[in-house]
């Protein structure tokens, strides 16, 4: 088995898995019923993507099922980036979380596309379909919001000046990452991390949004590390598997 591919897949899929359940809290509940579909069509592409980097995980581990990955972990070893799990608290803060993640993605599976590990490489060439209509439907969301009334603008605003200080643990790169790097398998965010900046430099400016100043930035989503309201999340995703061990679905 190897250990860093594993962990290296799964930490993909709990990106993807955790945003998916955050996304899954819009059913019923969107601002529009148009919106209530895609937000939880949007969930649902998330959970997809989970699904397959956690088979993966499962395919090398032959141990561990991807729903033992998914469903009995505790919150301390998930590994996902911490902007993925933060609440929605609103509308526009949904979307400003998304956007920053969907960019990220989006650049992110570009690149996994040319991974020397063909299943990674598959699931990117899959998953890239969906994140483009993520990207853009959180972008066109965005400008909306931004460039709206003074009420959209300000929610907005505040949700980025929140959020903004969770964007540069997508570009740390830590020891499972420069292994990954070196054996042409993982992806290298750091250099694509100015084009990043462009792409949602872009969409600021029509949205009529700034990037907040002298943030201090926080990181640990991939040591364990997570947001007070993690465990929460957590729990009550697994609350039916947990509770019923030996259920067959």
């Amino acid at each position: 088995m190897d250990k860093n591919l594993l962990n290296y897949t799964i930490r993909l899929g709990d990106n993807c898995l955790v945003l998916g359940q955050r996304m899954s809290m819009w059913c019923s509940n969107g601002p529009t019923l148009e919106e209530d579909i895609a937000l939880t069509n949007i969930s649902l592409d998330l959970f997809g993507q989970a699904t397959a980097f956690y088979s993966f995980a499962e395919e090398i581990d032959n141990k561990n099922t991807a729903d033992d990955i998914a469903f009995k972990r505790d919150a301390n070893k998930f590994s996902n980036y911490l902007i993925v799990e933060l609440d929605n608290t609103n509308f526009g803060f949904t979307i400003v979380r998304n956007f920053l993640f969907d960019c990220y993605q989006f650049l992110f599976y570009e690149r996994l596309k040319k991974s020397d590990c063909k299943n990674l490489s598959d699931i990117a060439y899959k998953s890239i379909k969906e994140v483009k209509y993520h990207l853009r439907h959180s972008t066109n969301w965005l400008i909306r919001l931004g460039d709206g009334t003074d009420q959209s603008n300000r929610k907005a605003q505040n949700a980025l000046n929140e959020i903004w200080k969770f964007t540069d643990e997508l570009f740390d790169l830590d020891d499972l990452d420069q292994i990954m790097i070196r054996n042409g398998v993982g992806v290298d965010q750091s250099e694509f991390k100015s084009e990043w900046k462009n792409l949602v430099d872009k969409a600021l400016v029509e949205a009529k949004l700034k990037i907040p100043q002298n943030t201090k930035m926080i990181s640990g989503g991939k040591k364990g590390k997570h947001t007070s309201s993690f465990s929460e999340l957590i729990s009550e995703m697994q609350y039916i598997p947990r509770k019923y061990p030996d259920a067959k679905w």
